[in-house]
């Protein structure tokens, strides 16, 4: 049994032509070697494998077939009104024999594959599609139509599904989004994108893919073969622009007119890098600042705008020149990336009423790379205008020490305390004692001149040392009240009689001899001299010319009367 091809074409078309036309050309070694084994038969010999008359079935098991099956091929998504001849079988024992069968099996047979159980025809009864499946396997076998027994072993052939280009390209990944850096130089790699195409990539151009750019010119191009993305344009600015819809195409054939082709869109967005200078919004900045603001508080706020974002638009900030500048310094907001001016030192009205700065803001990194467009750092001036505060008043010093004799009298002026109000109106000062500081009320104040004089004596005894605090009040604004403290110290005088140490009671043995000391006294005085005490001890006169004792002046602290 051999393949033939089938006679006739007629409507079956062009596409049936050319396939039959490959066919025919790939059977031809097999074709070659089936007319060599026919030529043999022509000369009186048998074809191996094929029974003469009368031959029993036995015989199949050393018989020789005498032809050889090749592939067949039908093409894929062939849709026509009468069934496709894929092939046709035959062997060398149908020469009229009406009893001839050809039977098919195998994947297919009977529902895809039909044959003509007495011509040995093919047919491919539904429309194939390679993509699904590219090859079947069958068996054919020509047996007796009486008896059904084989007249030939079954034999083996496959049919292939040819492919025609039904698949258009295919981007299963896409959509696709990219970054890269904004002012890459061109050329530079962006992404890469694969269609993928089901047809045969064996055969034909069908699925060999070419890749091109629909849209994103002149920004962008692609190899057409690669599919590689690369910058196409110089100077790339993400501040100008950040995103980018990139349509790319792939289309097979090679590209050729006729191809099928895929779309997909590609998002590139561009990467900020640092090439932009941190810029001030205005040269000059005023502030107005009181002049009683507290050290650290903040001034005032300073911003510098860079375009670039993130770790690049960070600045920091610094005073680099200006009268005073020790008075102030800036910090930088980590937050919203502002200049921060806050107070070094007090601040002075009186003394000075502005303040001119030159203060500077720099880029925290820096891209060698720009360095050629100028510095990364821009400054600006700071005026600032001291606003005069109600302040309150001064005294001339923050606190007084007064010496006064116990002995001082009542009224009598013992210190005068001084205070101004520091402002340019100069408020009237009134002086007060906080009663709180003199519960005794010891002491009084002139509310006008700050006098204070003496209310009760003194008694260095009773109390040493008395510290008051006076106040200074303005008149024009009861509010702005300032404190010194008044240290009194009371000196003392001689104004206490020397008092015995305690109350004496003597034995005496009355065999006592003359000059043996009995008791020894001493004296205390609740003064206190700079030179400390000295006291002089004698008999009353009434015992002065007792003859019985005698009383010995040590010139000290201790005496011995002694026994006559």
């Amino acid at each position: 049994m051999a393949l033939r091809r089938p006679n006739g074409m007629g409507h079956r078309g062009v596409w049936t032509s050319l396939l039959l036309v490959w066919i025919t050309c790939a059977t031809h070694t097999s074709m070659s070697a089936l007319a060599n084994q026919l030529r043999g038969l022509d000369q009186g010999g048998t074809a191996p494998g094929m029974r003469q008359p009368g031959e029993v079935r036995g015989t199949l098991t050393r018989a020789k077939r005498g032809w050889v099956w090749n592939q067949m091929f039908v093409l894929e998504e062939f849709s026509g009104p009468d069934p496709i001849l894929v092939g046709r079988l035959h062997t060398d024992l149908d020469v009229g024999n009406k009893n001839l069968k050809y039977v098919l099996a195998g994947e297919g047979a009977g529902t895809i594959f039909a044959i003509n159980e007495r011509t040995g025809d093919i047919h491919a009864m539904k429309r194939l599609d390679r993509e699904e499946k590219a090859e079947y396997t069958l068996t054919a076998q020509v047996i007796n139509r009486d008896t059904n027994e084989p007249l030939e072993p079954p034999s083996e052939f496959i049919i292939k599904v040819q492919d025609i280009n039904d698949n258009a390209p295919e981007f299963t990944n896409g959509p696709y989004h990219a970054t890269v850096p904004e002012m890459s130089q061109v050329g530079t790699p962006v992404t890469k994108v694969t269609a993928t195409d089901a047809d045969d990539p064996v055969y034909g151009n069908s699925a060999k893919l070419v890749y091109s750019i629909l849209e994103g010119q002149p920004y962008f191009s692609i190899d057409p073969n690669t599919a590689v993305i690369k910058i196409a344009l110089q100077g790339m600015d993400r501040e100008m622009r950040e995103e980018y819809l990139v349509v790319i195409q792939a289309k097979d054939m090679g590209g050729h007119m006729g191809g099928l082709s895929g779309t997909t869109t590609v998002t590139i967005t561009l990467t900020d890098v640092n090439d932009n200078p941190p810029k001030f919004s205005k040269s000059l900045y005023e502030f107005t600042i009181p002049e009683d603001l507290g050290i650290g508080q903040v001034g005032g706020k300073v911003k510098a705008n860079d375009r670039d974002m993130g770790e690049n638009a960070k600045s920091t900030y610094n005073v680099i020149g200006g009268d005073d500048k020790d008075v102030f310094e800036i910090t930088t907001d980590s937050q919203t990336q502002e200049g921060i001016l806050r107070l070094k030192k007090p601040l002075d009205f009186e003394n000075k009423k502005s303040y001119t700065l030159r203060v500077e803001a720099t880029n925290v990194n820096f891209d060698p790379q720009f360095s050629g467009s100028g510095p990364f750092k821009d400054t600006a001036t700071v005026k600032v205008a001291v606003e005069d505060s109600d302040e309150p008043p001064v005294f001339t010093q923050p606190s007084y020490l007064v010496e006064v004799h116990e002995n001082t009298g009542v009224n009598a002026v013992i210190e005068q305390v001084a205070a101004h109000d520091p402002d340019i109106t100069g408020s009237l000062v009134r002086y007060f004692i906080d009663r709180h500081t003199d519960l005794e009320r010891q002491f009084n104040i002139n509310v006008d001149d700050g006098k204070i004089t003496l209310a009760k004596p003194l008694d260095r005894e009773m109390d040493m040392w008395h510290n008051i605090t006076v106040t200074a009040m303005e008149v024009r604004n009861h509010s702005q009240i300032s404190r010194a403290i008044v240290a009194i110290k009371v000196l003392d005088i001689n104004d206490n009689a020397p008092e015995f140490a305690m109350e004496y009671e003597t034995f005496l043995c009355e065999n006592g001899k003359p000059g043996q000391v009995i008791q020894t006294v001493s004296a205390v005085d609740k003064d206190d001299p700079k030179n400390g005490h000295f006291f002089i001890y004698s008999l009353v006169p009434e015992m002065s010319n007792n003859p019985n004792f005698t009383i010995k002046d040590n010139k000290g602290a201790r005496v011995h009367p002694d026994v006559t």
